[in-house]
């Protein structure tokens, strides 16, 4: 069974899915850590984000896997080594963006995506998930918050991480991304129109997944 999570930044999807997963015993797939570890190496390799075909040949010839953790977190390798906290600095974030509207980058990646999907039953979530990679997923669903929410969000979450960042540059960050997300030509971000729509604002993990849970069984 493939289960799709796609939305927005700092709507919750990631947490969602990755609880979902864990309760199902399903595989967790987080798209949005692939598209960050190319971002890593990208500029780890002093490639700007406007150079396509430098960042495409990168994309070619990288090596990411997910592993799922015991306790429900998730691990990410880069060519064999964990970026997992590395892919959630500030300068990942304004970046992402511009690297996952690349055409040949987003081909890559959904040919990986689903090399792993196929693999066994499985949560993804991302944006293009119900969409593009799995258009036949048995369940679709579109997690969003209002657009406050979500900043307030996602400002909490990387001051948990120990960054140093502001609330203003949090609000700049996921209004660029949802820009570039929701007008890019390939893949944009955009509810399937199968998919169960959730608006998180006003509720807790908890009533979330449950709410998912529900639809599912």
């Amino acid at each position: 069974m493939i289960i799709a999570v796609d939305g927005p930044s700092g709507a919750g999807k990631s947490t969602v899915a990755r609880i979902l997963a864990k309760k199902l015993g399903f595989l967790y797939i987080d798209t949005g850590a692939m598209y960050r570890a190319l971002t890593l190496k990208a500029l780890e390799n002093k490639i700007p984000a406007g150079d396509e075909k430098r960042i495409n040949e990168l994309a070619a010839g990288v090596r990411i896997d997910l592993r799922n953790n015991c306790d429900g977190s998730l691990s990410v390798i880069l060519d064999g080594r964990d970026v997992s906290l590395d892919i959630r600095q500030a300068r990942i974030t304004r970046f992402v963006s511009d690297v996952a509207k690349i055409k040949e980058v987003r081909e890559i990646m959904v040919r990986m995506q689903r090399e792993l999907g196929q693999k066994k039953d499985c949560v993804l979530d991302g944006r293009d998930i119900g969409t593009v990679v799995f258009p036949d997923a048995q369940k679709k669903f579109f997690i969003d918050a209002a657009p406050q929410v979500r900043v307030q969000r996602r400002f909490k979450e990387l001051k948990g991480l120990g960054q140093d960042i502001t609330l203003s540059d949090v609000e700049k960050d996921l209004s660029n991304r949802d820009k570039i997300d929701s007008t890019r030509q390939i893949s944009p971000l955009r509810r399937a129109e199968d998919a169960i729509y959730i608006d998180t604002s006003d509720l807790s993990i908890e009533q979330v997944v449950d709410k998912m849970l529900g639809f599912i069984r």
